[in-house]
């Protein structure tokens, strides 16, 4: 096979699911984390955008296998918009499943295919500020609106890790009582609706596109749902990598067959996987 310059899978699993990428690339699935992996994680979620190596590198790539999709928190159209994906000679065929497989953005025809919102986001919406005020945590604390999820930051309060800690509560309270669920991240809690995840999202998608292997690459806590599917797909029979963009958390990089140094390490697998297919 070969080696491929910082792709080097420190497990028999990744080992075997990297020779099966290689040797069959028009079946395999090349799948994306965006926050963290793709981007660089920054205080304003609004400020986040892709590495600039990403879109280069992906256009190499993405030709070469069944398929590229990103797998996302974000809007469909916000990750394309801050990726910089529409438009771009080699991404013709990308996919963004946004709002963990909520939604979906087609490169092929530029629309996003989403439901009707849940109900709940809007009442948490209009509770939220006060709901922040009233625990004395809204100093520091940025709500990001996610147009079909809200997601509550602390990574500028005094205190970012002891703020996160004390919401962390009171707001998965305030979700169930609008029929909603938290998900926590990396100094940001998220309300949004039950029923997807990423790893639903990922294992419905590789369906989908007859996937015969998978890489995966994530890192956050929203990523181990993904990191469980692809498991879960590996017991199975269908080899899977998983790639990890640091070590920020433990678990995931502990679960990880290779891990990297952050978007920029990202994007030197996704050249070195180019350059070798």
């Amino acid at each position: 096979m070969g080696s491929i310059p910082f792709l080097e899978p420190s497990t028999p699993a990744g080992r075997e699911a990297l020779a099966a990428i290689v040797a069959r690339p028009g079946r395999a699935v090349v799948a994306l984390d965006f926050d963290g992996t793709l981007a660089e994680v920054v205080p304003d979620p609004e400020r986040a955008r892709a590495h600039p190596g990403t879109v280069p590198a992906l256009a190499a790539l993405a030709p070469k296998v069944a398929s590229v999709v990103v797998v996302t928190g974000r809007p469909a159209g916000v990750a394309v918009r801050y990726g910089g994906f529409a438009g771009v000679a080699g991404l013709e065929h990308l996919v963004v499943l946004g709002h963990y497989g909520a939604e979906r953005w087609d490169a092929v025809t530029g629309v996003v295919r989403a439901p009707a919102p849940h109900p709940g986001v809007a009442s948490v919406r209009a509770e939220l500020p006060g709901f922040l005020d009233r625990f004395g945590a809204w100093r520091g604390t940025w709500i990001e609106e996610k147009g079909r999820a809200l997601a509550v930051h602390t990574r500028r309060a005094a205190e970012p890790q002891a703020a996160y800690e004390a919401l962390r509560g009171p707001l998965a309270e305030l979700a169930a009582r609008h029929g909603l669920m938290l998900e926590p991240g990396r100094l940001v809690l998220e309300l949004r609706p039950p029923g997807t995840d990423k790893g639903v999202a990922l294992a419905e998608y590789l369906k989908e596109a007859g996937a015969e292997s998978v890489l995966y690459a994530g890192d956050d806590l929203g990523d181990l749902p993904a990191f469980g599917a692809v498991e879960k797909l590996r017991s199975d029979g269908l080899p899977g990598l998983l790639v990890a963009s640091d070590t920020v958390i433990a678990e995931l990089a502990a679960r990880a067959d290779v891990v990297v140094d952050g978007p920029a390490g990202v994007v030197d697998l996704l050249e070195g996987l180019a350059a070798r297919l």
